[in-house]
């Protein structure tokens, strides 16, 4: 076993000590990131990169749908909305269309941005009050 260089040991002490809220930020960014490197992938014909990235992109959408808490309303509306994005993710899985995955990118990062709008909205996941949001 190597140990760990740095950047390792800092990324692995910031998911450790993140919040949920946090957490979820953080996926939003990397599914984004898998995202962009899947169209540069696909832009440049390198099929195993752009599928590796696609289905790391969907994993993640995959754990968001999965774990909806289905006692809030807004649950279905994120269902719909995860449902159509892994759907545009299997077909860019076939077809290696960097536009289709242009289109997930566009909704990754309006939902990233209006859960950044929400964490400020609730102090990082927590009511402004103190209490714990929820």
């Amino acid at each position: 076993m190597t140990p760990m260089n740095g950047y390792d040991a800092y990324a692995k002490n910031r998911i450790l000590t993140a919040s949920p809220a946090e957490l979820t930020l953080m996926l939003y960014e990397g599914a984004i990131k898998f995202c962009n490197i899947a169209i540069v992938a696909c832009e440049n014909k390198d099929i195993e990169k752009a599928h590796i990235n696609i289905r790391k992109t969907d994993r993640i959408i995959e754990e968001f749908e999965i774990t909806l808490d289905e006692k809030y309303p807004v649950a279905k509306d994120f269902h719909a909305v995860y449902s159509y994005l892994r759907s545009c993710l299997r077909h860019a899985m076939i077809d290696k269309d960097p536009e289709t995955l242009q289109e997930v990118l566009k909704h990754l990062r309006t939902m990233r941005d209006t859960w950044k709008d929400v964490m400020k909205l609730t102090a990082n996941g927590k009511k402004l009050d103190g209490q714990q949001a929820g």
